[in-house]
């Protein structure tokens, strides 16, 4: 029997981006981990973000964002 990774979705508010440990942290204090591929420079804390994620190792692993319309 294998273990199948959990996949999720949640939508919050950036509290915190961790450029070093390329960790996520919204508003509800949950930790998501960041692709090395991601644009750090496009992810500003107050951002209103959809994330998908793998839950893989215990950790959150994102696998796509949603990030709000520039035009606001």
């Amino acid at each position: 029997i294998s273990t199948a990774a959990f996949a999720g979705q949640t939508e919050g508010l950036i509290k915190e981006i961790d450029k070093d440990t390329l960790t996520l942290t919204l508003d509800d204090g949950k930790s998501y981990k960041l692709n090395a591929e991601t644009d750090l420079e496009a992810l500003k804390p107050g951002m209103d973000i959809v994330i998908a994620y793998d839950e893989t190792n215990g950790e959150n692993v994102i696998t796509d964002m949603q990030l709000p319309d520039s035009t606001e």
